[in-house]
C-alpha cells in the first residue's frame, strides 16, 4: 500500500501496521492520528465513520485508537501552497497604486 502524509503529502515508505510513534520524514507529523485514518470524516459530528470508537479531541496528534487503518488519500492538498497564494493575492490588493508586487 503506498501513503501519503496527511500534512505534507510526501510518499512513505513505511511498514504496516504503523506504530502510535511514526512520524512523517518529511515534515515530522504524527501519522497514527485521525487525519491518516480511513475512518476521518470532517463532514461528521465527531469527525470519525467508527461509532465504537472513543472521540480523539485533536484530530492531528498520535492516538491509540484500536480503529485506526491508515489510507492512501490522507493527503488533501494545500498547505504551504495556498497560504503563499493567499500571501500573494492579499500582497497584491493592498499595496499602493504604481508601485510594483514585492515579491515578483
Amino acid at each position: 500500500m503506498s501513503l501519503q502524509c496527511w500534512k505534507c503529502g510526501a510518499t512513505l515508505a513505511l511498514l504496516l501496521p504503523l506504530s502510535r510513534t511514526e512520524t512523517c520524514p518529511s515534515c515530522r507529523a504524527d501519522l497514527h492520528t485521525c487525519r491518516m485514518c480511513r475512518h476521518f470524516d470532517a463532514g461528521r459530528a465527531k469527525q470519525c465513520r467508527e461509532l465504537a470508537a472513543e472521540p480523539e479531541p485533536d484530530k492531528t496528534r498520535a492516538n491509540f485508537c484500536g480503529w485506526f487503518v491508515p489510507r492512501p488519500d490522507a493527503y488533501r492538498g494545500g498547505g504551504a501552497v495556498v497560504a503563499q497564494s493567499n500571501h500573494s493575492a492579499l500582497e497584491a490588493l493592498f499595496s499602493p497604486p504604481g508601485k510594483p508586487d514585492s515579491h515578483k
